[in-house]
């Protein structure tokens, strides 16, 4: 095999291993979905979900800068 052999044989790997991964992403992104029409079928705000789901993924002190800032702009615009 000549060098260019390897490289392509190589490349085709690493894109097939890609593209499995995508499906895989794909069927989780579609699990994910079914999750949050189960919840809101139950009564639950799906947005305010996945707000705290973004919040969980901040850390503490992130998380309590931004609630601060919030803060700060809804009282300079009077929403208390």
């Amino acid at each position: 095999m000549s060098d260019g052999n390897i490289a392509a044989d190589q490349l085709r790997l690493f894109l097939e291993r890609v593209e499995r991964l995508e499906e895989e992403k794909k069927g989780m992104l579609d699990d994910i979905k079914d999750v949050y029409l189960e919840a809101k079928s139950q009564g639950f705000d799906v947005k305010t979900m996945k707000t705290i789901i973004r919040l969980r993924r901040m850390e503490k002190d992130a998380r309590d800068e931004a609630d601060a800032l919030l803060e700060t702009y809804r009282n300079a615009l009077g929403l208390h």
